[in-house]
């Protein structure tokens, strides 16, 4: 009798050639058809890992950590300087799912910068901006503006310590006028002072003192003063009755 051997059933074409395509682990580069480039490490068709990425479109190249498709840990984003004919570093820090989160700095300019927390694309948290006027804030941010509490040093050495809210002064706080030699310390509300009390901080050492000291007011009769008050407080009681 003739020997007869089972046929083994051979897979489908297609799928071997899907299994293929499927890309993980490291790859050399990968072009996109918009004319994108991704060089780095695959999972399930998904960037994931270590890779360099590069936009056609813009130029940009980011090179850092990948999470299931998006920048996810740390990296860096470049643009490209045209009039330099070379990279420029836009921010390096943190991301997560696609947006800079955690820590980071980010360069607005060539002197213009931030430094520290971020979430979701905003600064949040604190942080420290130097502005490209000799600015510096330091402090709480929120929806990337000055939020809570922070200090702003002006490039002249006068400074603001005290509360925030959408990025203008508001809440209570003190103002430095250290090149006049006098400090002012009251309630903000959108950047303008209502309420306060100003004095001589300084002003034997300030480059531009005022051409009169404050001059200082006192009570001649506290104890007085402070009777008739309690006097006068005790009636509206009594006639409210």
């Amino acid at each position: 009798m003739p020997n007869s051997k089972c046929l083994q059933k051979s897979e489908p074409l297609w799928k071997e050639w899907d299994q293929k395509a499927q890309k993980n682990g490291l790859r050399h580069q990968v072009n996109a058809v918009n004319g994108d480039c991704y060089v780095g490490q695959w999972k399930d068709n998904m960037k994931h890992g270590k890779g360099t990425q590069i936009w056609k479109k813009k130029g940009a190249i980011y090179e850092g950590d990948w999470k299931f498709g998006k920048r996810d840990g740390y990296g860096t984003l470049s643009n490209p300087d045209q009039e330099k004919g070379k990279y420029r570093k836009v921010y390096s820090g943190w991301w997560k799912n696609d947006k800079k989160s955690g820590y980071g700095i980010q360069f607005f300019g060539p002197k213009e910068y931030y430094e520290g927390e971020w979430c979701g694309d905003q600064r949040s948290g604190w942080g420290r901006m130097y502005y490209s006027n000799g600015d510096i804030y330091e402090g709480q941010w929120l929806k990337d503006k000055p939020n809570g509490e922070g200090m702003l040093r002006l490039k002249n050495g006068n400074r603001y310590e005290g509360y925030w809210q959408r990025g203008m002064k508001n809440g209570s706080g003190r103002f430095f006028h250290l090149d006049h030699g006098q400090l002012f310390e009251g309630f903000w509300v959108d950047d303008v002072a209502k309420c306060g009390t100003m004095i001589d901080f300084g002003r034997d050492e300030a480059p531009e003192p005022t051409q009169f000291p404050i001059p200082k007011i006192e009570i001649l009769d506290p104890n007085g003063v402070l009777e008739e008050a309690l006097a006068m407080f005790k009636k509206t009681e009594e006639d409210e009755d």
